[in-house]
C-alpha cells in the first residue's frame, strides 16, 4: 500500500483527502501558496511544502514544484483533488516519468475525455446518446452565429477545455451568440490556457444528472448510482442530491450502463463521472466526462456507504474493486448545499475577507460538513469562493430536505457575504420540495434576483415567539423574574401583540389567534436561539441584539425585529424614517475584482442595456451594463485596476 501521499490541492478537497488517508494509515503531505500559509489543509497534514506565490498559476499549477515537493518529502503518490492539475495529462505524464503514482485515470483517458469535442465523438462511437451540435472548432463570432442558426436557438457555447461553469454561455439570438462567443473564448483562455470553443443545442427544461463511476486496472467498472445537480447558477452547481427524484429504474440502468461502456472504451481507471442532460421525457444526452473526483461526491458516499477516496487510493495501488455491480447499495437520500463566499443579494457576486465567525452544525451520522476554512481564516481573491459543503442524509428525500433546512439555520458565518439565506430559501420552496427541477431553476424562481425569503405563517410565529421570549429574558436579568409579560412584536411586515406565560422551563406564547408552549435555549450573548415546541417541532434562529429588539435570520429571511412594551409601541407612527442616499447616478463595482475593459468615455451618451465595462472576479468575466439613458460624466477606473466592492467606477449626468 502507498505509505505517503501528497495532495496537490488546497481547501476542502485537500482536507477531505487527508481524512481518508489518515484513516488508512497513509502519511500526508500538503502543498501551499503564500496565501495558504496558515490554511486548514496545511495544519491537518503531517508535512507541508511551500510551492510559490498566491496566484494558482505560480503555485498550484506548477508541475515541477509539485514533483519537487514529492521528492523532498518522499511521497510515493499524488492525489490531485479536483480543479487545478486534476485533469491535466501533462501532470500525470510528468508524475509517471518521475516514478510517482498518480491517483487518477491513465493519461490516454484524461486526454480523450478532457477535450469536449473528442469526448463526444468517442461517446457516440461507444453507443452513448449525445446532444446535437457542431463538434468542429469555431473560427470567430460570425462563424458562431452561422453555426447557431443552423442548429437552432437556443444554443450552448462552451469551452472545449472548460469546467466549473467557466467559458460557458447560453445564446437565444445572434447578438447573444456573438457576445457569448467572445466572453467564452476570453474566459477559456484565462482559466485553461485553451480558447477553443464549440456549440451544441441547448435542451429546454433540462435536468443535469450525472453517473458516478469507479473502475480498476483489472477490467472491473461499476456505476454507483446517480446525482442530480440541476440547481445551478452561472452553470455552476449549488445544490446536489442523490439519488435523483426524477429517474426511474429503467433510465437509471440505461444511463449507468452507457457510462460504463464509455469508461471501458477509453480504458478508464479510478473515480470518474459521466454528466448527462435529461429532458422532461427522460431522454438523456452525454455532456462530458470528468476524469477526477467530483465536488459533489459526498452525497454518493452517503447513500452507498462507500469511501470514494479510499477506492481511488486502492485502485492506484493496483488492487481490485472490493464489490460488483449487484452489491452497490442505494440507501436513503442525501442533499448537499455548497456554501459560497458570495452575496446572493448582489446576483451572487463573490465576496472576500476574514471569517470573523465560523461555526458549522455538529457533524453526526446524518450531517456532514466538508470544509477547508476555520474561524479567523481568510477568503482570498485568488481561489474558488467555496467555504464548505454541507450534507444531510435521511431515509426519505423530504426528511433529508427538512434536515438540511435545520442544519443551514444552525450554520453561523460572519465576516464575508455568503449564500446561506439563499440555500435556506430553496429548501422551503414547494417546487424544490416536490423535486420539480431544471437547470433554469434559479432564473425561473428568482427572475428579479434574490431579495430574501417571505416566511410562512409557521415561521413568522417562530420568529415572533423567539423574539418575545428573548426580550423578556433580557428584562428579567435587569429587573428580576416575571411569570407573565406583554409585548408588541414587529417582524418585517408582520405585527403581533404577544402575551407570555412562564411555566417552569416552558413558555406559553399567546398571540390571540394562536397559543403554544415552547422551550427556548438562549441566553443574552448567544448568537443562535433554539426553540423546541411542545409538539416536537424545532426552530433554530441566528440572533444579534439591537437597541429595541433583534436582528433575526431564519429560513432565508433577514429581519429587523422590534420588541416593545405596548405603551412604547403606540408611539412608533410618530418616529421619523431615515431616507437612504440616492446612488442611481453612479456605477458601483458590484464585487471585488479587476477591470478587464472600459467601453465608454467621458461625454458619451449611453443607452439602457449598453455595455459599460467588464470586471473579472474569481476568473469569471462580469459584464456591467447601463440601466438607463445617461451621459458619462466621469470615468474613475482604467483596465487593470483592482477594485473593492461598491467602489465608484463611473459617474453619470442627466441627458
Amino acid at each position: 500500500m502507498i505509505t505517503k501521499l501528497l495532495i496537490a490541492n488546497r481547501g476542502e478537497i485537500a482536507c477531505r483527502v487527508i481524512k481518508t488517508a489518515k484513516k488508512m494509515g497513509i502519511a500526508t503531505v500538503a502543498v501551499y501558496s503564500d496565501a495558504d500559509r496558515e490554511a486548514l489543509h496545511v495544519r491537518m497534514a503531517d508535512e507541508a511544502v511551500h510551492i510559490g506565490p498566491s496566484p494558482a498559476k505560480d503555485s498550484y499549477l506548477q508541475i515541477d514544484r509539485i514533483i519537487a515537493a514529492c521528492k523532498q518529502t518522499g511521497a510515493e503518490a499524488v492525489h490531485p483533488g479536483y480543479g487545478f492539475l486534476s485533469e491535466n495529462p501533462k501532470f500525470a505524464e510528468a508524475l509517471d516519468a518521475a516514478g510517482i503514482i498518480f491517483v487518477g485515470p491513465p493519461v490516454k483517458a484524461i486526454e480523450a475525455m478532457g477535450d469536449k469535442i473528442t469526448s463526444k465523438k468517442i461517446a457516440a462511437e461507444a453507443g452513448v446518446s449525445t446532444v446535437p451540435g457542431h463538434m468542429g472548432l469555431i473560427d470567430d463570432a460570425e462563424h458562431a452565429v452561422t453555426i447557431a442558426r443552423s442548429i437552432g436557438y437556443p444554443v450552448m457555447i462552451k469551452a472545449s477545455a472548460g469546467g466549473g461553469g467557466k467559458g460557458m454561455r447560453i445564446a437565444h439570438s445572434d447578438a447573444e451568440a456573438r457576445e457569448g462567443f467572445e466572453r467564452s473564448k476570453s474566459e477559456a483562455a484565462s482559466s485553461f490556457g485553451d480558447d477553443r470553443i464549440f456549440i451544441e443545442k441547448f435542451v429546454t427544461e433540462p435536468r443535469h444528472i450525472e453517473i458516478q463511476l469507479i473502475a480498476d486496472a483489472h477490467g472491473n467498472a461499476l456505476y454507483l448510482n446517480e446525482r442530480e445537480c440541476s440547481i445551478q447558477r452561472r452553470n455552476q452547481k449549488v445544490i446536489e442530491e442523490a439519488p435523483s427524484p426524477f429517474l426511474d429504474e429503467a433510465t437509471r440502468k440505461a444511463m449507468g450502463e452507457q457510462s460504463v461502456a464509455l469508461a471501458r472504451a477509453v480504458g478508464y481507471q479510478s473515480a470518474g463521472t459521466v454528466e448527462f442532460i435529461v429532458d422532461k421525457d427522460r431522454n438523456f444526452y452525454f455532456l462530458e466526462m470528468n476524469t477526477r473526483l467530483q465536488v459533489e461526491h459526498p452525497v454518493t458516499e452517503l447513500i452507498t456507504g462507500l469511501d470514494l477516496v479510499e477506492l481511488m487510493l486502492r485502485v492506484a495501488n493496483g488492487e481490485k474493486l472490493p464489490l460488483v455491480q449487484a452489491e452497490v447499495k442505494r440507501n436513503g437520500w442525501a442533499i448537499e448545499s455548497r456554501l459560497y463566499a458570495e452575496d446572493p443579494y448582489r446576483n451572487f457576486l463573490p465576496s472576500t475577507g476574514r471569517l470573523t465567525r465560523y461555526r458549522p452544525p455538529a457533524e453526526t451520522d446524518t450531517v456532514r460538513n466538508d470544509t477547508g476554512v476555520f474561524e479567523g481564516g481568510e477568503i482570498s481573491t485568488f481561489y474558488d469562493p467555496m467555504i464548505a459543503k454541507l450534507c444531510t442524509w435521511a431515509p426519505t428525500r423530504i426528511e433529508a430536505v427538512d434536515a438540511m433546512a435545520v442544519a443551514l439555520d444552525s450554520f453561523e458565518v460572519e465576516g464575508v457575504g455568503n449564500n446561506l439565506p439563499f440555500l435556506s430559501t430553496v429548501m422551503e420552496q414547494e417546487r424544490f420540495r416536490e423535486g420539480r427541477l431544471t437547470t433554469g431553476y434559479i432564473a425561473e424562481e428568482f427572475p428579479e434576483g434574490f431579495h430574501g425569503a417571505e416566511l410562512s405563517e409557521q415561521h413568522q410565529f417562530d420568529v415572533t415567539a423567539a423574539a418575545a421570549i428573548m426580550m423578556a429574558r433580557r428584562e428579567q436579568r435587569r429587573s428580576g423574574a416575571a411569570t407573565e409579560s406583554r409585548w408588541h412584536v414587529q417582524a418585517g411586515e408582520t405585527t403581533n401583540s404577544v402575551t407570555l406565560h412562564q411555566h417552569g422551563l416552558e413558555t406559553v406564547v399567546d398571540v390571540g389567534w394562536r397559543s403554544e408552549a415552547a422551550h427556548l435555549q438562549w441566553q443574552p450573548g448567544d448568537k443562535t436561539a433554539r426553540l423546541d415546541w411542545s409538539d416536537g417541532r424545532t426552530a433554530v434562529l441566528k440572533v444579534n441584539p439591537t437597541t429595541s429588539g433583534f436582528r433575526i435570520r431564519y429560513r432565508g429571511a433577514d429581519l429587523k425585529v422590534l420588541v416593545l412594551r405596548p405603551h412604547i409601541a403606540a408611539l412608533l407612527p410618530h418616529m421619523p424614517v431615515k431616507v437612504p442616499p440616492d446612488m442611481s447616478r453612479f456605477l458601483l463595482c458590484p464585487m471585488p475584482g479587476q477591470v478587464v475593459r472600459v467601453d465608454v468615455a467621458e461625454g458619451d451618451i449611453v443607452e439602457d442595456g449598453q455595455t459599460l465595462a467588464i470586471v473579472e472576479a474569481m476568473k469569471m468575466e462580469n459584464v456591467l451594463k447601463a440601466e438607463k439613458r445617461a451621459r458619462v460624466g466621469k470615468v474613475h477606473v482604467v483596465p487593470g485596476a483592482v477594485l473593492a466592492v461598491d467602489q465608484v467606477m463611473i459617474e453619470f449626468e442627466a441627458v
